[in-house]
């Protein structure tokens, strides 16, 4: 097989909305080693864009997009995702200073880590990653002028808010179209939030049940969750106390 077979071979195309398709890549084996956890996860990205219905045209797009000044979404998915039974998701939105610089201005970091380990114990799952819902979607440079609001008393809501932006303007279309994609059976949603549930149930994918998933409580952070709880209607039935 050449290298070009190789790769359409690995390619999905999936038309989306209007002229949209996403094209879908992977599996890609991806051991993976945090500390003392590792776990080999079956990695795939994927890639929305307009007016291309063939998997040679992305392959000859991708040299002249500069897809490196942008952000690309993937997912993460341990055991058999398509065929087994009870298989446990989380949506991730991508948190630049939490996911790789470990900040614990939030608990990004920590859930993200956590749902790993969820899932390979549970043996059936997947994580999304995405890439377009930094800082609730306003995207990092925007972030960074909210963390500076925060830092003279906003919360999290009213400096999103102060900068001109909606408290949360995520979307979960595409990644909820890559789920389809890769397992037609029901979910169960690793989450306290629930704008998240209220997406999956509208397609149908998500049973009445969630696991909830709090942690990685600090000092620092404590203010930023309980507005979570208080103004996001996160799902908890006490506030979050150090």
């Amino acid at each position: 097989m050449d290298k070009k077979d190789i790769l359409l071979n690995k390619m999905k195309i999936v038309q989306f909305k209007d002229k949209q398709t996403i094209c879908v890549v992977g599996p890609v084996k991806l051991p993976i080693k945090q500390g003392t956890f590792e776990a080999t996860f079956q990695w795939y990205t994927w890639l929305t864009i307009n007016g291309v219905n063939s998997k040679e045209e992305i392959l000859e797009l991708i040299v002249h997009d500069n897809l490196a000044s942008k952000q690309q979404s993937s997912v993460l998915v341990y055991g058999d995702f398509a065929n087994g039974e009870d298989a446990i998701i989380r949506m991730h939105s991508i948190c630049h200073t939490g996911d790789i610089f470990g900040s614990q201005r939030c608990d990004c970091g920590y859930q993200l880590h956590e749902s790993m380990k969820m899932v390979k114990e549970h043996g059936c799952g997947a994580i999304f990653y995405l890439a377009n819902h930094e800082g609730r979607g306003i995207g990092l440079f925007s972030k960074s002028l909210a963390y500076l609001l925060q830092e003279e008393g906003y919360d999290t809501v009213e400096a999103n808010e102060a900068l001109g932006f909606e408290d949360d303007t995520r979307s979960y279309e595409e990644a909820i179209q890559v789920l389809e994609t890769l397992r037609e059976k029901p979910v169960t949603l690793i989450t306290n939030n629930p704008k998240k549930l209220t997406a999956l149930k509208e397609h149908g994918l998500l049973a009445d049940k969630h696991i909830p998933l709090w942690g990685g409580l600090t000092e620092t952070n404590r203010h930023y969750l309980n507005t979570k709880i208080e103004k996001s209607g996160h799902i908890i039935d006490t506030k979050i106390t150090v």
